[in-house]
């Protein structure tokens, strides 16, 4: 996913001397390309992720677009004030880009878990969520935003995911279907936690619709909810805590729309247990089987 997106922003670096990548110190073998290709619009700002904000906020309130890179928790948790005030609230042109979701980066301590990040950011109002499951939904997602500047957060994996989708464009709470069996029942992910489900499709979940949902806000989760309310049962899946994670944001967009849309499928969230994950250390498959809800 990484690649894909260093990929597309030189594409787009072309035609917009205007788009700027910025990196904490980190991502080397990834982000050289963009850097040597146009060292003007790129920019290590250090470990520092609260001045990378404060300079992506001055540049982007310049009329930039900028793309803010970094490891799960570091521009998101650190950054909340910032992220907050001087780029939500003002609506600007930022992306925070971060790798290694969930337990991707287990191995380096629980300092490193991205598990309570979306909790983070999707409670900034203009703030906009793009979960990809693989590189095609990756390419979709970064294409909107350049597409659709504004506050946005993308939150990768890191590399090597296999290609589950079939996604060449994508809206804000458009279904991604991987499986439609014209079931009652739905099995709906965000992020890489769709892998999981589709390795399993043809045994486990055979008989359930399966779709990703890689871009979601509440400002469109009206017409999501329409589409959800012909299912019984909802099943949501997430490498997030519960707490307002993205199983949470679903049952609230039902809470919120029930009246005016006569809905009444239960929403069942498949997360990470609070009390198992915080603290963990060791390889993401082996603390993800421990974990998960």
């Amino acid at each position: 996913m990484r690649n894909t997106l260093i990929k597309l922003l030189i594409e787009q670096a072309q035609v917009n001397p205007r788009l700027y990548l910025l990196v904490g110190d980190l991502g080397w073998s990834v982000v050289e390309p963009f850097q040597t290709k146009y060292p003007s619009q790129f920019y290590n700002v250090g470990v520092a992720e609260q001045n990378m904000v404060g300079v992506g906020a001055g540049l982007a309130s310049e009329g930039s677009h900028v793309f803010a890179y970094s490891i799960g928790s570091f521009p998101t948790w650190r950054c909340a004030e910032q992220l907050r005030n001087d780029v939500d609230y003002h609506n600007l042109s930022y992306t925070t880009v971060t790798v290694g979701s969930g337990v991707a980066y287990g191995k380096l301590g629980y300092s490193h878990h991205a598990i309570q990040d979306i909790a983070l950011m999707r409670s900034l109002p203009n703030t906009l969520i793009l979960c990809p499951c693989d590189p095609l939904e990756a390419s979709a997602c970064i294409k909107y935003i350049l597409a659709n500047p504004g506050p946005s957060y993308l939150r990768l994996h890191k590399a090597g995911e296999a290609v589950i989708s079939s996604a060449s464009s994508i809206a804000p709470c458009e279904l991604n279907y991987l499986q439609k069996v014209s079931s009652r029942k739905l099995i709906l992910a965000t992020g890489v936690s769709a892998q999981d489900i589709f390795k399993e499709k043809d045994s486990a979940y055979k008989e359930f619709d399966i779709a990703s949902l890689p871009i979601w806000s509440s400002a469109y989760s009206e017409q999501l909810v329409a589409v959800l309310s012909v299912y019984d049962y909802i099943y949501t899946f997430e490498d997030h805590l519960i707490a307002g994670g993205f199983g949470s944001w679903v049952f609230e967009q039902f809470q919120i729309h029930r009246k005016s849309l006569h809905t009444r499928a239960p929403t069942i969230i498949c997360s990470y247990y609070d009390s198992k994950v915080i603290g963990m250390v060791g390889d993401p498959e082996y603390i993800t089987k421990a974990v998960r809800m």
